[in-house]
């Protein structure tokens, strides 16, 4: 439903798509030299990164045109697509490196775990905005929205992509908080999630699963192997010193020692190049960047958009807490981008997506809320 109001310009936030700007400007630079080999090489990596930005950077525009209540009534809609597409990037997606969590587009490999993230938080939203308990949500009140949650968080295990997994039930367990749990609902849920993961550390996981803990714990036991990737990533971050080696200096990247260096460990890449004082000016930016989505999110006129918004920023914020504490050894090593600065399609464009519901609630804000969610 397109609608044009002079309001939607006159409340559009240029500060946060300064913010998106600034980070993603990082983002780029550091994937640059992450993949930098002279002569050019690394080059194609990132202008395929920069063409993601661009589609992203329109599509984020291109939802401005809708209300973004309007996802209130389809959320099961939208639930129901991401859960079939999930489903069939398990039955004929493509696979690498030993999990399936892609389907061949022919032009593109779209990561459905990615856009099932903004689609789990949408029917969250729709759900709690129905809902009103006046004195907290009781046990009982989440074990619907709680089900169908741990459906996604099935499929993505079964890839398998248990960091990805995780982060469905971050998301749910931060939006169920921030709604307003009973104090004997939390202690259920605190219960039942240390079962769960006693019995999951014990029989569910598999062999490397258990390995990235114990490598976690001491990654100096296996050195060559699987305590590879954090030992090189704290030491291409500590080499970087006060003031770094500077941009496309780094010899940790570009002698080869970092492994996934424009990926999962892109941020150990600006840590040595930028050292300290760039992780604390960087960390400064994207601090700027999650407040200020979060004063969107609780700017908006409706509980569904106030949710919304807040489940978007749990998303981003969670991601970024993982892969930081990943990459400086303070978390165990899981497949987790860095929001609008790892490498990945599937990853920015999803969380453009998500700002652009964000500029859509805040632009929106101006609009009395229906008088009854429905």
């Amino acid at each position: 439903m397109l609608q044009f109001d002079r309001r939607l310009l006159e409340n559009f936030d240029w500060v946060l798509v300064f913010a998106v700007l600034l980070v993603s400007g990082c983002g780029l630079a550091n994937l640059y030299s992450a993949t930098y080999h002279g002569l050019g090489g690394g080059f194609a990596v990132f202008l395929k990164q920069l063409f993601y930005f661009g589609v992203g950077f329109v599509c984020a525009f291109l939802l401005l045109t809708f209300d973004y209540r309007s996802l209130h009534t389809a959320s099961y809609w939208i639930y129901g697509g991401a859960v079939l597409l999930l489903v069939i990037a398990l039955i004929g997606g493509r696979s690498i490196a030993n999990t399936q969590r892609w389907i061949d587009l022919g032009f593109f490999n779209l990561q459905p775990s990615e856009p099932a993230k903004l689609a789990i938080i949408v029917f969250l939203a729709s759900y709690y905005a129905r809902k009103d308990t006046g004195d907290g949500f009781g046990f009982t009140d989440i074990l619907y929205p709680g089900f169908l949650t741990l459906i996604p968080v099935a499929l993505i295990i079964k890839q398998p992509d248990l960091g990805t997994a995780m982060m469905f039930v971050f998301v749910f367990i931060s939006i169920t908080l921030f709604m307003g749990l009973r104090w004997s609902a939390v202690g259920i849920l605190a219960a039942l999630g240390g079962g769960v993961a006693f019995i999951g550390y014990k029989f569910l996981l598999k062999p490397y699963q258990l390995q990235r803990i114990k490598t976690f714990l001491d990654p100096e036991s296996d050195p060559l192997k699987t305590g590879y990737h954090i030992m090189q990533s704290k030491i291409a971050v500590g080499s970087g010193l006060k003031f770094g080696k500077g941009w496309l200096h780094g010899t940790q990247v570009h002698l080869d020692f970092l492994p996934e260096r424009h990926t999962d460990f892109a941020f150990s890449v600006w840590g040595e190049e930028f050292g300290f004082l760039g992780c604390l000016i960087f960390l400064a930016c994207y601090f700027f960047f999650i407040l200020w989505c979060l004063n969107v999110a609780v700017s908006a006129r409706d509980k569904f958009g106030v949710v919304l918004g807040f489940g978007i920023v749990t998303l981003i914020f969670w991601q970024a807490v993982i892969n930081m504490g990943m990459v400086i050894g303070l978390l165990p090593v899981v497949g987790m981008p860095l929001p609008l600065f790892s490498y990945g399609g599937s990853s920015l464009l999803t969380t453009m997506v998500g700002v652009g519901l964000l500029m859509n609630i805040r632009i929106r804000r101006f609009m009395k809320p229906p008088r009854k969610q429905q």
